[in-house]
């Protein structure tokens, strides 16, 4: 049994995470501020033994010093997530992206914890060069626009966690998520599937960014999970990164029209230029 701490542990992928470590009989403790994640995520592990949930933030270092205490492995999920709540709340997402994880890995530096850091494909920025390895180049755009500040940020927290491994021997493993999906996950701040089922359930246009040729390759949460798992169980992945994800393209357009199709829904499909969804 191992001890752990899952910062961002009542959000979506976070959720699913838990269940998996409680079912193969880890003690986890979850930090989560419920900005984005819910109580309703853990339903039903929140009476289990073996699962400690703490409402609170990772930028409350004395809480993050005592929960942390005693835990072998932190999984690091904590984060403001979604292009569209950074474009609402640059500021607070860059403090708890780059200052949260800084937090994590100095407290664990000193207790001597291993940590896997969830990071994000959109590190890649407009890097559009086919099957993306982990050692392919970053490109952004203007630092004017809050746009790629996601982007930026989860590339230094990258950054500091391959440091503190570099200078402080700090066991840690980053992987990099791209595009998750499944149950739990919700359309509020940008992501695409559910806010696509959403709109058809409601017979409502699926708006569609661009002209819908841009594609994407979209993974099962239960498959990202076992992936994590076995990363933080992998004494090799120490100082590396990860994609995870899976190769089958769909275009935007396809997906919106395979959604429309499994909802049995009459929604039309609406094109929305870039510029007007985000700036």
């Amino acid at each position: 049994m191992v001890k752990a701490l899952v910062t961002g542990g009542a959000g979506f992928i976070g959720s699913h995470l838990c269940e998996a470590l409680i079912a193969r009989g880890d003690e986890v403790v979850v930090l989560d501020d419920l900005s984005t994640g819910s109580r309703d995520n853990l339903a039903s592990l929140l009476d289990h033994p073996r699962l400690h949930f703490v409402e609170g933030s990772v930028l409350d270092e004395p809480l993050l010093g005592d929960l942390m205490a005693g835990c072998e492995r932190i999984y690091h999920l904590a984060a403001a997530v979604g292009v569209t709540l950074i474009l609402e709340h640059p500021l607070r997402s860059l403090e708890t992206n780059v200052r949260g994880t800084e937090a994590v890995l100095r407290r664990a530096c000193r207790l001597g914890c291993t940590v896997l850091l969830a990071s994000t494909s959109e590190v890649y920025g407009k890097n559009d060069g086919g099957p993306l390895g982990e050692d392919d180049d970053r490109i952004l755009g203007s630092t004017r626009l809050s746009r790629w500040f996601y982007s930026s940020a989860k590339a230094i927290d990258e950054s500091f966690a391959l440091a503190y491994w570099q200078e402080r021997k700090l066991p840690a493993v980053i992987v990099r998520f791209f595009n998750t999906i499944g149950p739990r996950q919700t359309g509020r701040y940008g992501m695409v599937v559910p806010r696509f089922i959403r709109q058809a359930l409601r017979g409502e246009p699926l708006t569609v960014y661009g002209d819908g040729a841009q594609t994407r390759c979209f993974t099962y949460v239960d498959d990202v999970v076992r992936a994590v798992i076995a990363l933080a169980d992998t004494p090799e992945a120490v100082g590396e990164v990860f994609n995870i994800g899976q190769p089958r393209e769909i275009s935007i357009l396809d997906l919106a029209r395979r959604v429309i199709e499994l909802a049995g829904s009459s929604s039309p499909i609406q094109l929305v230029p870039y510029q007007e969804a985000y700036g």
